[in-house]
């Protein structure tokens, strides 16, 4: 019961304290909110995406693998999942 309660308050101790690091140099912040745009910007697309697909015919579900995926690649990622359900269905 104890080793519980030491993981949770090492897991949230050592949250704020990387928290902490990232906010303060100006570098950080820049890249943390560009991050958040380009996952809201690959969520948008891959929600696009699906409710369009009665028309065009392509699923793509919304979960960590397509969404990190469109997030690191962009539209590109978005085409690349695209031709890999294609090529697998």
């Amino acid at each position: 019961m104890i080793l519980k309660y030491t993981i949770w308050g090492v897991l949230i101790l050592s949250s704020l304290m990387l928290v902490l690091i990232v906010f303060r140099s100006r570098g950080a912040s820049r890249l943390a909110a560009s991050l958040g745009l380009n996952v809201v910007v690959a969520a948008f697309l891959l929600y696009v995406l699906s409710l369009l697909s009665t028309y065009t015919h392509i699923d793509l579900p919304i979960n960590t693998v397509t969404l990190g995926t469109a997030t690191v690649l962009g539209v590109p990622g978005v085409l690349l999942l695209i031709g890999v359900k294609m090529m697998l269905l």
